[in-house]
């Protein structure tokens, strides 16, 4: 088996990017390609594991997840013929014909090392390795805008609180004071009749 790796090199404006892309090929004329060794990703996303393999005739191609939590077979599949899924993967995994594998929905125990064999009809095997790193989402910043407008909610409630007491309290004022100048009327008024 031959390992190529392939550097490119894309200038931009402001900064420069290095891509890795890395083929792998058998003496039978097969051959591997990951164009995308190094993936990050965040919890709750979609991923794809892309791969293509180029072969004539039909190969099986089996993909497993390696971590710090163990070895777990993913998928195992040929193109048309059969595709052996396992069972904590049933419903996140979809598979393409080219060698790939789309995983829904990844968590922080799916990072690791992703392992794709393509195994040839006459028993040739080529290997392909893809990491994959998943952050969790922090929601610290979140979490201080979400306290902060809880407490500038309570000091605007306090204060229209305040400000209807205060409304209250000027109307009453102004209630016992009407009632307090009536009052002087009537008794100079009485006090004038005399």
């Amino acid at each position: 088996m031959t390992a190529i790796i392939v550097y490119y090199i894309c200038h931009d404006v402001a900064s420069l990017f290095i891509t890795q892309t890395v083929c792998f090929s058998a003496r039978g004329g097969a051959s591997l390609y990951v164009p995308q060794p190094n993936i990050n990703a965040t919890v709750a996303q979609n991923i794809l594991l892309s791969v293509e393999y180029f072969y004539k005739g039909v190969a099986t191609i089996e993909w497993k997840h390696v971590s710090s939590w163990g070895t777990t077979k993913i998928v195992e599949w040929r193109t048309g013929i059969y595709t052996n899924i396992s069972k904590s993967y049933m419903d996140r995994v979809t598979v393409y014909d080219n060698g790939s594998i789309q995983l829904l929905n990844v968590g922080v125990r799916d990072a690791g090392y992703y392992f794709v064999t393509v195994t040839e009809e006459l028993g040739t095997n080529i290997y392909g390795t893809i990491i994959l790193n998943v952050y969790e989402i922090i929601y610290e910043d979140l979490h201080f805008v979400a306290v902060f407008f809880a407490f500038l909610t309570a000091v605007s409630a306090i204060l229209v609180c305040f400000m209807w007491l205060c409304n209250k309290s000027v109307h009453l004022y102004q209630k016992q004071r009407r009632k307090l100048e009536e009052r002087t009327e009537e008794i100079e008024l009485e006090a004038i009749e005399f």
